[in-house]
């Protein structure tokens, strides 16, 4: 067996050194013994042995998964005693390989409950995003009960799971959260002193990235991309503190807002905003939008700069959006939760999701508008933004990554203007006119004269009985 990821720092058992090609069942079966014992290993290191892709660790998982019993138990109260047992880490196709040694452990311990072990492990990634969007910070507004089952539609093997079942799975998760990343020492660590249960302690060679200063806030959209009301835009002036992927605000000589998650947040320069100066906008993961007035332009390029690096570094790698709606694309589930992994991996993970949407992106402009060119409208530009943020955090990282990851002003006088993007111009609207090129600018429309009898004029109305009298 390989050695371990750099992320869990141990060593694999002894009995894997030197083991033969593809490794012997009595091999795993030991590994695996030694894994479930915790025998050598942390909670924290379990994963990075069932996680990979090659023949030996699927040995080990199913041999790992055989000491679990989850006969006659439902699906969640399964789920919940295997993730008490590890803790799931890794990039998202790692973690949903774990997952499905867990799905098919469980159709064989339960072979009528099920059709199948796809059917378990659809329904199993639907509960994991379902933990996210309920108990993940600053998600927006919940999913409901009605949306999972609605979500959940045909993918039972092309059937319907049964209605009262998911409705069950859900008040479960809504009541207790899915313990699926915590390990030994956070569970039982008291908050140190200083520190809240609301400010979550940042990853190493993360504490750097803070910010203090003053900005001015407008709200344009709440979230899901819902414009804000006309009352509640205006200009509100805070003392606003960053701390990892949380931006606390607050006014003066009140108490604090609820805290802003800035994860997978893109923040770009306001270039087309032209009322105020040094303005930069904010999209958050939720699809909220604000913009952001900061004192000076090189406070500005600071706010913009440290944003983007702590999105780039701290954001856990999406979720792939496996129960959403089939009537149209669905956007990956993006978690709130911090992410354990050094800056490299959350390079090579952010290239291969830009990779991801740039293949999207290219496939939905070959397949043309189709009947809805509004929502195809609004699925490009979302796509453009996917790109564009992926595209800043890996140049965000890049840097990050050749600075050595600490001196945090040194970093932003490199990174430069990369750090600090600039909003891009909106579509621009297909003319019907072939006379028109693609950037040529429309006419103005010819004022046309009217006739005096077109003309609106106000007169004085004389009924007829009247008339004789004049």
């Amino acid at each position: 067996m390989q050695e371990l990821p750099p992320e869990t720092g141990a060593e694999p058992p002894a009995s894997t050194q030197g083991s033969p090609a593809g490794g012997s069942r009595a091999h795993a079966r030991l590994v695996a013994s030694r894994l479930f014992r915790l025998d050598g290993v942390r909670r924290s290191e379990v994963a990075a042995f069932l996680r990979r892709g090659d023949g030996f660790s699927a040995m080990v998982a199913q041999e790992y998964l055989e000491w679990f019993q989850f006969g006659g138990q439902a699906l969640d109260q399964a789920l919940r005693s295997f993730l008490r047992a590890l803790a799931l880490s890794g990039e998202t196709q790692e973690r949903e390989r774990v997952l499905g040694h867990f799905s098919r452990r469980f159709h064989r311990c339960n072979p009528g409950a099920f059709p199948s072990p796809d059917a378990v492990h659809s329904l199993t990634c639907a509960l994991m995003l379902l933990n996210t969007d309920l108990h993940g910070q600053r998600l927006g507004r919940a999913m409901s009960s009605a949306q999972f089952v609605a979500n959940l539609r045909g993918m039972m093997d092309g059937q319907d799971f049964p209605r009262q079942q998911l409705k069950a799975l859900y008040s479960s998760i809504r009541r207790q959260k899915l313990p699926w990343a915590v390990d030994d020492n956070e569970e039982a660590a008291p908050p140190g002193p200083g520190k809240s249960e609301s400010r979550p302690e940042l990853p190493g060679g993360a504490e750097a990235v803070t910010h203090r200063g003053w900005l001015a806030r407008k709200v344009l959209a709440e979230a899901d991309g819902r414009k804000t009301p006309w009352g509640r835009r205006g200009w509100k002036r805070f003392e606003a503190v960053l701390e990892g992927t949380l931006l606390y605000l607050r006014k003066a000589g009140a108490p604090p807002e609820a805290p802003l998650g800035v994860h997978h947040a893109l923040a770009e320069r306001a270039a087309g905003y032209t009322k105020r100066p040094d303005v930069f906008r904010l999209r958050t993961a939720d699809g909220r939008r604000f913009l952001f007035q900061a004192p000076t332009p090189r406070e500005m390029l600071s706010w913009i700069a440290r944003l983007n690096l702590a999105a780039a570094l701290l954001s856990a790698p999406p979720f792939p959006a496996a129960v959403g709606s089939q009537r149209r694309p669905a956007r990956p589930v993006l978690p709130a939760a911090l992410s354990r992994s050094p800056p490299e991996e959350q390079r090579r993970s952010h290239a291969a999701w830009m990779e991801r949407v740039e293949q999207e992106l290219r496939q939905r402009q070959r397949l043309g508008p189709g009947p809805d060119p509004r929502q195809h409208r609004r699925d490009t530009e979302l796509l453009l933004h996917e790109r564009r943020r992926y595209e800043t955090y890996v140049r965000v990282l890049e840097t990050w990554l050749r600075g050595g990851g600490r001196d945090l002003p040194r970093w932003e006088a490199e990174a430069g203007p990369g750090a600090a993007p600039r909003d891009p111009p909106a579509l621009s609207r297909a003319r019907s006119s072939p006379s028109l090129g693609p950037g040529a600018a429309a006419p103005p429309p010819a004022r046309v004269r009217r006739n005096e009898s077109e003309r609106r004029t106000l007169r004085s109305f004389v009924p007829q009985r009247l008339r004789e009298r004049l």
